[in-house]
C-alpha cells in the first residue's frame, strides 16, 4: 500500500468533486474515486440552475436561500461562461395560488438576501409587452412578475470543478467502484475496484459523496455507522421542439400547486421538474409515462403553440433523485439543507453528504473540509475556491 492520502471522496458529483476542490486548496492529498464519470449521476440531471430557491421563502429556509444567493453571485463571477444570469417570468392567472401580494413580499425578500447586488432587481412586466413572452398564454391572464436567477450546464460545470480540483493536485481514478472501508484508530483503509483489480488506499479521512448511493456507501463501512433515516425523491424533465427566448419561466401547476420551470435549452424547451417518492435502485432513475404526461400538459397549459398535435412530443427526458430527510407529508416541505454526517465528533474518520443543491455545492464543500480539518495534517492553503476561475475547458 502507498502512503496515507489525507482525504479520500467516493462519488464525482457536484459534492464530489466540490470537496476535491476544496480539500486540495487547503493544501491536502487528495483522492476521488468514480465508478462511472464526472456527474453520471443527479449531477448531470438537475434544473440546470443556480438559483436562490424563491420557493423555499414559503418554507422558512431563509439560511439556505441567502447561502445560495451568495453561491450565486460567486459563480456568476468565477464561471461567467458556464454560469450565465437569465429573467424568469411568473405568470398570475385566476387560478394561481401564489397571489401578486404574496410575490411582491417574496421577491423583496429575495432581492433583500441577495444584498440588493447583482441580479436582485425585480418587477412586473407591462402589459402591452405580454405579446413578446415566448408566446404566454394570455387568456385570463392577470399579471407577469419578473426577476433573475441563473442557468448553466450542469454536467459542464462539474467537470469544470473536477479541473480546477486537478490543478491543485487533486487526484481522479475512474472507473472505480467503491467495495468497502475499515475504519482504523487514525484513519480509514478504503478498498476499490478498477479495470486492474482490486485496490487498498489509506486515508486520513473518507468523505462519502455517493448522491444517490450515499447510504449504499455508507453501509459498506466497517464497524458499522449511523445512517439517517433519508427519501429519495425523483425528479423529472422533459425537452421538447420550440425555442424560449425571453428567458425562463416559472410556472405553477393548476392541479397541486407546484413550481415546474419552462426554459431554453441548446435550441429547444426543457420543461421540469417533478416530485415522485423513489424506491429500487438509483441507476435505473427514469421519468415515468404519467410525470412525461404532466409535464407536457404543462407546456400546453401556458404556451398554446405546444397544443398543436405533435407539438408537444417528447425529444427527450431525464431523471434524476433527490435525497431528503425522511419523514411524512409532501416532499415540497422537507428541508433542503444537506446532511453531514461524521462517524465520531472529534478528529472524524468518515463523513458522509446526504441531499445538496447544485447551486450550494462550494459552501458545503468548505464546511466538509472544515468538519474534518482536525483530522487532516497542518498545511498551507494553496488556493481560495471562492476565487477560483472555472472554465468550460
Amino acid at each position: 500500500m502507498t502512503a496515507p492520502t489525507d482525504v479520500i471522496v467516493v462519488g464525482a458529483g457536484i459534492h464530489g468533486v466540490g470537496v476535491a476542490q476544496a480539500a486540495a486548496a487547503a493544501g491536502h492529498r487528495v483522492l476521488v474515486l468514480e465508478q462511472t464519470g464526472v456527474a453520471a449521476g443527479t449531477s448531470s440531471r438537475s434544473s440546470k440552475l443556480i438559483h436562490g430557491g424563491l420557493r423555499y421563502l414559503e418554507t422558512y429556509q431563509l439560511r439556505l436561500v441567502r447561502e445560495c444567493l451568495h453561491e450565486r453571485s460567486i459563480l456568476l463571477r468565477n464561471a461567467p461562461d458556464l454560469v450565465r444570469l437569465q429573467r424568469f417570468h411568473i405568470p398570475i392567472y385566476p387560478v394561481t395560488r401564489r397571489r401578486p401580494w404574496l410575490l411582491t413580499t417574496g421577491l423583496s425578500l429575495y432581492a433583500a438576501l441577495a444584498g440588493f447586488g447583482r441580479g436582485a432587481g425585480w418587477g412586473r412586466v407591462p402589459r402591452e409587452k405580454w405579446g413578446s413572452l415566448d408566446g404566454l398564454d394570455l387568456d385570463g391572464l392577470q399579471s407577469v412578475f419578473w426577476y433573475h436567477d441563473a442557468q448553466t450546464d450542469d454536467l459542464q460545470l462539474s467537470n469544470a470543478v473536477m479541473r480546477a480540483a486537478a490543478s491543485l493536485g487533486a487526484e481522479l481514478v475512474v472507473p472505480a467502484r467503491f467495495a468497502g472501508a475499515t475504519l482504523t484508530a487514525d484513519g480509514v483503509e478504503v478498498r476499490y475496484e478498477t479495470p486492474g483489480g482490486q485496490q487498498t488506499r489509506r486515508a486520513r479521512v473518507l468523505v462519502n459523496a455517493g448522491g444517490p448511493w450515499a447510504d449504499v456507501v455508507a453501509r459498506a463501512i466497517s464497524p458499522a455507522v449511523d445512517v439517517p433515516a433519508l427519501e429519495r425523491v425523483q425528479g423529472s424533465h422533459i425537452v421538447i421542439d420550440g425555442d424560449i427566448t425571453q428567458g425562463i419561466y416559472y410556472v405553477e401547476s393548476p392541479r397541486d400547486g407546484r413550481a415546474v420551470f419552462v426554459m431554453p435549452w441548446h435550441g429547444r424547451t426543457l420543461i421540469g421538474t417533478t416530485e415522485v417518492r423513489f424506491s429500487g435502485d438509483p441507476a435505473r432513475v427514469e421519468p415515468s409515462a404519467s410525470e412525461l404526461r404532466y409535464l407536457q400538459w404543462i407546456a400546453r397549459r401556458y404556451f398554446p403553440r405546444f397544443r398543436a398535435p405533435g407539438a408537444d412530443a417528447v425529444v427527450s427526458s431525464f431523471a434524476g433523485l433527490r435525497v431528503l430527510p425522511g419523514g411524512s407529508g409532501h416532499a415540497f416541505h422537507r428541508s433542503r439543507e444537506t446532511m453531514l454526517v461524521t462517524d465520531r465528533t472529534r478528529s472524524p474518520r468518515l463523513l458522509s453528504i446526504y441531499g445538496g443543491k447544485l447551486t450550494s455545492y462550494r459552501a458545503v464543500s468548505e464546511q466538509v473540509v472544515d468538519r474534518i480539518a482536525s483530522s487532516l495534517p497542518t498545511r498551507p492553503p494553496v488556493a481560495r475556491t471562492d476565487r477560483m476561475q472555472l472554465t468550460s475547458t
